[in-house]
């Protein structure tokens, strides 16, 4: 279509000229065939060439003389100049590429669609709704624990109420108080005390139920997960509230956003019971609040939470188990071969899963719950899938854990004078610690794994993080280094073994294996 509107428009330009001269044969001979080494005379009414076809560079002025303008055709110089091939380093122009981002997620879905036929072909449909594989006992002990793991929330408060109480009839008796007073000090140690006594038993009487009362794993993985929140926020509630008292003791400022509620004001069964559903493990007296509740984005939040939850669900049952099922024999034969061939195959699976349930819990459920209580703060994660190192990683996809990690332990150990790095290990040997309760207790197989998986990950935040430093191949090769160790090497490994175990102890494979 270029040419043709060019040798329409060299054409009427050639009309016109022959209307106003009448060019000599010579002229037109010299007309038609121009020297390739005599430079072009400027010419009389341009045009841009937007295409290279026809032998321009893009925005080059194409010369009325072109032989494009006469009956010869065949003889028009087609190269013309020097130029490089599209994808040469020293190409001019950078080519776009979305092309073939377009041909990998047709690639993608097309590969994912034949596994979708090939897992109907081969099992047909494993999803059911029975509920016959929940037994009557686990479903009463997830009522039990659900309802009793909050209430040493509130024994936590009695516990700050009397410290409070305490503390106002201490500084109204003296016009500046001693807080260093060893009477007061033996005192503030009993309150201390009261508190990890609260929260060990709250844990500890979780952990029991959950690994000797509950045998369906899922229902004890909930239990589990909100025993340590549960657990979490009455640490962070009882530290908070240390520090505010002595704070409130010694007339030391607090925050400029504790004003609107200060200590010992804050010490109330209303201010606790936000804390407990708060979107947050970390205790505040005052939150940012967001200025009104809105129904659309909270039924938009609601509703992506239950679909993401419906499909989790299925692809579980539908995808992942049978992988599951078929790796038990080559894991009691140690069958590398096998072994490996399932792990690829379950890593799939296990990251689409794994991206679901992050956007149905940070995504929707978190903002939903937000958006309930007008909760402002709402930056529960940033965009860890960008992380050049391992490091960035876990600083960036789950904030309120990492809020609460640098609030109430590595922050504090600083303060005492240890270093970056020991404040680091004793960081992550404590989120190791809850990664194994929340593994293990479920699954009634404390092995280790999940355990040693978290600890692997500080001589790897060392390996990775010169590579966050570099610009170009090394962030790739760190964020490589991220997704491999992530998605390949980490959780499905860890779903593996654990499978095997309970098999092992609980399932068919029982017979053959005891654990």
């Amino acid at each position: 279509m270029t040419s043709v509107s060019a040798t329409s428009t060299s054409t009427s330009t050639s009309v016109s000229v022959a209307l106003s001269s009448d060019p000599t044969p010579s002229q037109t001979r010299r007309s038609t065939f121009p020297s390739a080494t005599a430079s072009t005379p400027p010419p009389q009414s341009p045009h841009e060439v937007t295409c290279r076809s026809n032998g321009y560079h893009r925005n080059q002025k194409k010369p009325k003389d072109s032989p494009e303008c006469d009956k010869y055709k065949h003889a028009f110089a087609v190269h013309s100049m020097p130029r490089t091939s599209t994808l040469s380093h020293d190409s001019v122009d950078t080519p776009s590429f979305i092309g073939f981002r377009n041909l990998m997620v047709l690639v993608l879905i097309v590969g994912n669609l034949r596994l979708v036929i090939e897992n109907y072909m081969k099992y047909g449909v494993l999803v059911h709704i029975s509920g016959a594989e929940f037994r009557r006992d686990d479903l009463k002990m997830f009522c039990l624990l659900y309802c009793l793991i909050p209430a040493h929330l509130f024994v936590g408060f009695l516990i700050e109420f009397i410290a409070a109480y305490t503390a106002r009839g201490d500084q109204a008796r003296n016009k500046k108080s001693d807080n260093r007073n060893p009477k007061l000090q033996s005192y503030w140690r009993i309150i201390a005390l009261a508190h990890v006594v609260n929260a060990t038993m709250s844990l500890s009487a979780a952990n029991w139920v959950v690994y000797y009362r509950i045998h369906h794993p899922l229902i004890g993985t909930f239990c589990e997960f909100h025993a340590v929140i549960v657990w979490l926020k009455q640490l962070s509630y009882a530290l908070t509230n240390r520090d505010l008292r002595d704070a409130f003791l010694e007339g030391v400022p607090t925050p400029r956003i504790y004003q609107s509620c200060p200590y010992p004001q804050n010490i109330t069964v209303r201010n606790l019971c936000y804390f407990w559903w708060a979107p947050t493990l970390v205790y505040q007296p005052v939150y940012p609040r967001s200025p009104t509740f809105r129904w659309p984005f909270f039924l938009k939040r609601v509703g992506e939470t239950i679909a993401l939850s419906i499909a989790i669900w299925f692809l579980s049952a539908q995808y992942a188990v049978p992988v599951l099922q078929n790796s038990v024999a080559a894991m009691g034969k140690l069958d590398v071969a096998v072994i490996l061939e399932r792990l690829m195959k379950l890593s799939t699976v296990s990251l689409i899963i794994w991206l679901a349930g992050f956007f149905a819990l940070f995504q929707s459920g978190l903002n939903a719950l937000a958006e309930l209580l007008r909760f402002g703060d709402r930056e529960f994660y940033t965009d860890w899938w960008n992380s050049c190192s391992v490091g960035t990683y876990w600083k960036t996809w789950n904030k309120p854990v990492n809020n609460f990690m640098r609030r109430h332990i590595y922050a504090p150990l600083l303060g005492r004078g240890w270093s970056n790095q020991s404040a680091s290990v004793i960081v992550f040997t404590f989120s190791a610690i809850l990664h194994e309760l929340l593994v293990g207790v479920p699954t009634h197989n404390i092995i280790g794994v999940a355990f040693a998986g978290m600890i692997f990950q500080i001589p790897l935040i060392a390996t990775t993080a010169p590579l966050e430093k570099m610009r170009g191949q090394g962030s790739v090769i760190g964020n490589a280094i991220f997704w491999v160790s992530f998605c390949l090497v980490g959780q499905p490994f860890a779903v593996l073994i654990y499978y095997f175990t309970w098999q092992a102890k609980f399932g068919d494979a029982s017979r053959t294996f005891k654990l």
